[in-house]
């Protein structure tokens, strides 16, 4: 288990209140959820997790992934922000906040946080493509006289 990974040994709810198994099980079944394409149920144990151990890195980025995955971008916006505000270089961070912010129509605001990302990681081309979508949607508003 990394660092910023959730304790294994801690996690009150259980039965019917809550799933069952500890923070740990959650935390997998939630990762497990959202690569199987589950994102709304993902969010579901992410969110739970997140609440327990607000200070685990990797599980705000897997909810905010969750969230991104299920449309809830105000909500991955917030998941995304705590993270960089935590550590301005995060890359990943800097890349979920700049597409939660294009997905709300904030296409200016998103090119700043993309453009950092990028430049954190110029090895990513799935950074390049976002970063370049953005910029080719706001430059397609300008000649339209749209914002």
């Amino acid at each position: 288990m990394d660092a910023g990974e959730p304790a294994p040994e801690t996690g009150p709810e259980t039965g019917p209140t809550g799933p069952g198994g500890d923070l740990y099980d959650w935390y997998r079944r939630g990762c497990r959820l959202l690569d199987e394409g589950n994102a709304a149920a993902a969010v579901q144990l992410l969110a739970r997790v997140s609440a327990h151990e607000p200070d685990a890195p990797h599980a705000r980025e897997t909810l905010g992934r969750a969230r991104l995955a299920s449309g809830q971008y105000s909500e991955a916006e917030s998941d995304f922000a705590v993270l960089v505000a935590r550590a301005p270089d995060d890359d990943y961070a800097r890349l979920g906040l700049g597409m939660a912010m294009a997905r709300q129509g904030r296409f200016a605001e998103a090119v700043e946080h993309l453009a950092l990302a990028v430049a954190m990681r110029p090895d990513r081309p799935e950074y390049a493509s976002q970063l370049e979508h953005v910029r080719a949607t706001l430059k397609a508003r300008s000649g339209h006289g749209e914002r």
